[in-house]
């Protein structure tokens, strides 16, 4: 697994879904800003990648668009289109961009997508208000969708974030406990990120049309992904660099996370996982120096290739989730590159 710059994921299928889900995802997303007031409107827009901290527009700068091309995808594999899938990619990047404008509050990081975090930008008050609105507006969205499914759809998301919500907080309780195991990190990471992921490719699946259980199997397939793709994501935030993250490099190792690759090398028996563990108990912040040593340690403890290897389980899974759907052989195939891409962008 080599993990590459996110906002430039190749070539192939996988690339391609990404690229139509955000052209499909932009017009609604600056609909939505419209609908605000004028200070949420800067606030989001600028969250959204779509206003400049002026409140100027921008050319966008979203992010990859992951739930709303799972939720197209996952639309086309009970053959429906795409474009009945647009509220519900529209409601879970709204939902998303939520959890990431509180979730940059809790971790104190100072920067998303190349430039200052909402909170950084604008302050604390304003960013708790940004994820308000934002987490208001998906919701309206999937309200005001066409089609008989959205109460069914609206009480998925409701659900799902009740269950992301528990799965930050579970990852905040982590940085101030020693004891934290593989499995309850497997737990943390199926709310934090793949609640989410999943409602994407339910509420696709159900915009066109779906009944209730090629619905959860496609949701399921999304929280295995889910787990998988945040595996990754801490690979990248510990072995990455902060021009592929558009974060500071090794936040986690510098709040102390018990991120999976930590948890990994914490639980081997080797010198480098006792450095490691030092460092962790340590009261002082690390330095830039012992944040840099910290991932040297992670990866000759084992951890890197142990999450590895737990990412590709969590892949295994989906797909045997996404066999259960019965889904359109030209959706398996474009959800199967996507969620390569996603975990392994070098596959």
């Amino acid at each position: 697994m080599t993990l590459t710059l996110p906002g430039a994921l190749g070539t192939g299928p996988g690339a391609d879904l990404l690229a139509e889900a955000r052209c499909l995802v932009e017009p609604g997303l600056r609909a939505c800003g419209e609908r605000l007031p004028a200070q949420a409107r800067r606030w989001a827009g600028y969250h959204l990648g779509l206003l400049d901290a002026h409140g100027r527009p921008v050319a966008a700068a979203t992010g990859k668009a992951v739930r709303p091309a799972l939720a197209v995808s996952c639309a086309r594999a009970v053959g429906g289109t795409g474009r009945e899938a647009a509220g519900a990619a529209v409601a879970v990047e709204l939902a998303h961009a939520f959890s990431l404008v509180h979730d940059d509050i809790i971790d104190r990081d100072e920067v998303r997508r190349h430039r200052p975090a909402v909170w950084k930008a604008f302050g604390v008050p304003a960013a708790v208000l940004t994820g308000d609105v934002l987490l208001a507006l998906a919701h309206q969205v999937l309200a005001d969708a066409p089609g008989p499914a959205k109460g069914r759809a609206l009480s998925r998301l409701s659900r799902s974030v009740i269950e992301l919500v528990e799965g930050e907080a579970l990852d905040v309780s982590f940085e101030s406990r020693s004891d934290v195991t593989q499995d309850e990190y497997a737990v943390m990471a199926t709310g934090k990120t793949g609640a989410l992921m999943g409602c994407a490719c339910a509420l696709g699946a159900l915009a066109a049309g779906a009944g209730e259980a090629r619905a959860s199997h496609l949701a399921s397939f999304g929280r295995h992904l889910g787990v998988a793709f945040q595996i990754a994501d801490d690979l990248l935030d510990i072995f990455g660099t902060p021009r592929s993250t558009g974060k500071t490099a090794g936040s986690d190792l510098v709040t102390r996370k018990k991120t999976l690759p930590v948890l990994a090398a914490l639980a081997s028996a080797s010198p480098a996982a006792r450095r490691l563990a030092a460092l962790y108990a340590s009261p002082s912040p690390p330095t830039e120096e012992q944040v840099r040593q910290a991932a040297v340690w992670v990866a000759e403890a084992g951890g890197r290739e142990a999450a590895r290897k737990a990412a590709e389980l969590q892949l295994d899974l989906a797909f045997a989730a996404l066999d259960d759907a019965d889904p359109a052989p030209s959706a398996v195939r474009e959800l199967t590159a996507l969620a390569r891409l996603l975990v392994d962008p070098a596959s």
